[in-house]
């Protein structure tokens, strides 16, 4: 099992709609995937559940977020609680609180055949402030703040002893602050969705330049910690395996590798060479071709608005023909309370994106195998 997350610390670069497609991709590949959600706008939650589901989640959950023990108290035990899904933050929430580790973990969201989620929740905010207050804790070695820190790792490896995944994809949000700092440096690799601008160039420096900080701290908080603490944190830091270039533009009239306008076409060139200047190559994983996006130019051109109705159907893309339809047949209601309205003249380009996102998966099975 491999743990990689999506990070970029620029937003609306489409992070959550190619985790949520990547992870489709390789379920329909025979891949067990778990999608957990650590990003606090929860995009790839609402991608595969509908907005009253989270709030029936989000409700039933307040008070042990609230207060875990007390909660724990007044319902009579975990019992009904643990019986359903439940988001990432309520299996968090022991550690914020300094209790037991959950005894028995909820089922994941199914979304489809191999395809599980963790749903996301707004207050995660709450566990990064926990982690930031028991930082320094970690270290003078105290358990707590060992546990707090390794506790998203923790978590997924509990799923994947369960459930036996193949990989275990974590959505993130767009920052450098601690919570991030822990999710990257805990798991088993990352790749960096981008867009074809400045801003990504400037995103993937500063990528680098944490990376260099936060593996600094750790490698001191290991060297003051006993080796049976040490087994709490992975084996090895983080590696890069990539990065790709999503939504971006296709233009035809300029001939160029990715077929981009020539102004994107420009930053695209420069992304190796800044990987090269900031990244440093202990960082790196070992792929000869790391510096071409995964993928190449499979999922690289725009969408337009298919996300967006695959959103507000929660399916991916390549299944918008067969879910409109059934929805046609058993539920125009809720197509006309969402307004929606599929022009069937764009159904082969829906079923087209499924190879796409297969060829795009593929690249990252070779990547990922080599962590």
């Amino acid at each position: 099992m491999k743990i990689v997350s999506l990070f970029n610390n620029k937003g609306g670069v489409g992070k959550s709609t190619l985790g949520y497609h990547l992870g489709h991709a390789l379920s329909e590949m025979g891949k067990r995937v778990l999608l957990v959600d650590l990003d606090p706008q929860c995009n790839l939650t609402i991608s595969g559940l509908s907005e009253e589901m989270l709030h029936g989640i989000w409700l039933e959950e307040d008070p042990f977020i609230d207060d875990f023990a007390d909660a724990i108290k007044n319902a009579g035990g975990l019992g009904k609680i643990t019986s359903s899904p439940r988001s990432i933050h309520f299996l968090l929430k022991p550690a914020e609180d300094g209790l037991n580790e959950l005894e028995e973990y909820p089922k994941p969201f199914r979304l489809s055949k191999n395809l599980d989620l963790i749903p996301g929740r707004l207050s995660i905010h709450k566990y990064e402030n926990k982690i930031a207050e028991r930082w320094s804790g970690a270290y003078q070695s105290d358990n707590l703040s060992i546990r707090t820190i390794t506790n998203i790792r923790r978590i997924c490896e509990k799923y994947d002893d369960i459930y036996s995944y193949d990989y275990i994809i974590i959505d993130t949000s767009p920052s450098l602050g601690i919570l991030n700092k822990v999710i990257i440096s805990t798991v088993d690799g990352f790749f960096i969705p981008a867009q074809p601008d400045m801003f990504s160039l400037y995103g993937i420096r500063n990528i680098g330049n944490s990376l260099e900080q936060w593996q600094k701290e750790f490698n001191t908080i290991y060297s003051l910690i006993s080796s049976d603490k040490r087994r709490n944190f992975p084996n090895k830091f983080v590696q890069f395996i990539g990065y790709t270039i999503y939504n971006a533009k296709k233009y035809t009239k300029k001939k160029n590798k990715y077929d981009l306008a020539s102004a994107h076409y420009s930053y695209v060139k420069k992304i190796p060479e800044v990987i090269d200047m900031y990244i440093n190559h202990a960082n790196r994983a070992d792929i000869c071709n790391i510096m071409d996006p995964i993928g190449e130019k499979a999922v690289m051109h725009t969408h337009n608005t298919f996300p967006s109705v695959a959103q507000a159907l929660k399916c991916p893309m390549w299944n918008i023909p067969e879910v409109y339809h059934n929805l046609q047949a058993q539920n125009q209601t809720y197509l006309a309370e969402m307004e929606l309205e599929v022009n069937s003249g764009h159904f082969p380009g829906y079923r087209a994106t499924r190879n796409q996102y297969i060829e795009f998966a593929k690249d990252f099975i070779k990547r990922a195998e080599v962590l």
